[in-house]
């Protein structure tokens, strides 16, 4: 058949770069650590789409860093991203998982949390048998 081109099947959206920092105490990064151009130390560097998931991501993390591989590891995770309102950063944390567990946040995906590109994820691990520390907004008394 002349004049006709083969068929190439290609995915319809490219993947982004997912700009991920880890902590492993339970608690994510301040704010502050991303002020000015700054970010913390602990990044990883995911090509992903925005219709992976929490689950998903979890098993990438746990790729690089095996002691996240133990039975009942906690991952929490928070979307850090510019506040058009005033200069610097916010969170908005947006599920959690737990390695060995199946749990109601595996299917979330980044999309269905308003996850732009340019925006970080930030994940804090708890090793198992610790609980996570309680949430900033919480007062100790």
């Amino acid at each position: 058949m002349r004049g006709q081109r083969p068929l190439i099947i290609a995915p319809q959206t490219c993947p982004l770069l997912l700009r991920v920092f880890t902590t492993n105490n339970g608690r994510h990064h301040r704010m502050d650590e991303f002020s000015r151009g700054n970010v913390p130390s602990s990044e990883l560097q995911i090509y992903t789409w925005m219709d992976a998931t929490l689950k998903e991501l979890t098993s990438l993390v746990k790729e690089v860093y095996p002691e996240a591989r133990k039975k009942g590891t906690h991952f929490n995770f928070a979307i850090v991203f510019t506040d058009l309102k005033r200069p610097g950063y916010r969170v908005k944390e947006i599920g959690s998982t737990m390695s060995g567990r199946k749990g109601t946040d595996d299917s979330m995906t980044l999309q269905s949390q308003k996850f732009q590109i340019g925006d970080y994820l930030d994940i804090a691990i708890t090793p198992p048998n610790r609980a996570p520390p309680p949430s900033s907004r919480m007062r100790p008394y």
